[in-house]
């Protein structure tokens, strides 16, 4: 290992350990639920409690493949995965997740001074301003989209699915699962996006999953799945590279890995009994609490880089708050998320007991 990398990965103490684990907990059932890899949570999460920018990202997408395989399965189970889109749109990811390894490698090579907090800072704030920008977007076009909605069950929009049959851009590829046609030149883009996003963030499934229900007009529980299944093979080649560059902390995969695999079952099953409007809604509720806490930690970024005069001691207060509002968006959504599911799983047994009484009487 190079003197670059020698002091790159945090010691582990109980707090920093419990927290990682809550990290993948949340994340999980973020993911099962929303099918967006639970990454936008886990990887500000991890640079919130002392990770490096890149190693997080390189461990988020480590522990990904695991937990996405499971989630996959789950969701496969239930019909919500179409393995061919799936494949085509991992065409043009693997590329888009190689230029993301690159740019972050180089990023964290320049940038900063070189010891201490500071180590990496360029590459931090790098990470920060994508994910703040790109999930600013995403947030904005789920609200808008909501509030154009007037009726409980009223899906997602459908111009930009509407605009691209238009223009008749062969060839088209047809995805039965999903139960749309796409054209080539449109998916391909798509790919591209979502593995660079996956590589530089490790928030793929932010340009995935509303690409396949936007542009592409994929049912949203179908979106997720295959998200998590295009994910299954994105975190193994993400994997691979940042393991080549020296990034990837296994420890901090495991422990994701420990608390995410119980998280993703609950968010699956959260998928299946949880009206697809209120879904969206808890996603654009959390998207937007995340961004704001990413957003709250730039200015220490930039003051490590030289960029501002900000005094160092306010370094600690710009973390803590951003990591307390991370943290406080990503247990209200699940306890949101849990309540659902069990009021739901109730209502079900409700049912059955009252048919089973039913019989017994007649």
């Amino acid at each position: 290992m190079t003197g670059e990398l020698s002091n790159l990965f945090i010691t582990l103490d109980f707090s920093t350990i419990v927290q990682v684990v809550v990290l993948g907990f949340i994340g999980g059932v973020l993911s099962g639920f929303i099918g967006s890899g639970g990454a936008f949570f886990m990887t500000p999460g991890m640079m919130n409690v002392g990770v490096n920018g890149v190693v997080a990202v390189a461990s988020n997408i480590t522990h990904k493949f695991g937990k996405a395989m499971m989630g996959s399965k789950k969701h496969g189970e239930m019909g919500n995965v179409d393995k061919r889109l799936g494949l085509y749109l991992l065409i043009t990811a693997t590329l888009g997740i190689r230029l993301a390894v690159w740019i972050n490698s180089l990023l964290f090579h320049g940038g900063g001074d070189g010891h201490g907090a500071a180590k990496g800072a360029g590459a931090n704030l790098y990470i920060s301003i994508v994910f703040v920008s790109i999930l600013t977007i995403v947030a904005i076009s789920m609200l808008k989209d909501l509030m154009t909605k007037g009726e409980e069950g009223a899906g997602p929009s459908r111009k930009i699915v509407e605009y691209l049959a238009n223009l008749h851009i062969p060839p088209f590829i047809s995805f039965k699962t999903a139960d749309v046609r796409v054209s080539l030149w449109v998916l391909l883009p798509v790919g591209l996006a979502t593995g660079y996003l996956a590589g530089t963030i490790g928030v793929g499934g932010f340009v995935g999953v509303p690409a396949m229900i936007y542009v592409f007009g994929v049912p949203t529980a179908v979106a997720a799945g295959t998200e998590l299944y295009l994910a299954m093979f994105m975190g193994a080649f993400g994997a691979l590279n940042y393991a080549w560059e020296g990034f990837v902390d296994i420890r901090l995969t495991m422990l994701l890995m420990s608390g995410s695999l119980v998280g993703v079952y609950v968010g699956a099953y959260g998928v299946k009994v949880v009206n697809e409007k209120y879904i969206r809604m808890v996603t654009c509720l959390i998207i937007i609490l995340c961004v704001l806490s990413r957003a709250i930690s730039i200015p220490m970024y930039l003051r490590q880089l030289g960029m501002v005069d900000l005094d160092p001691g306010l370094d600690p207060w710009f973390n803590n708050a951003s990591k307390y509002l991370l943290f406080a968006s990503g247990i209200t959504g699940v306890v949101v998320i849990l309540a659902n599911v069990i009021r739901a799983y109730s209502a079900r047994k409700k049912i059955h007991m009252t048919l089973a009484y039913s019989r017994t009487r007649s």
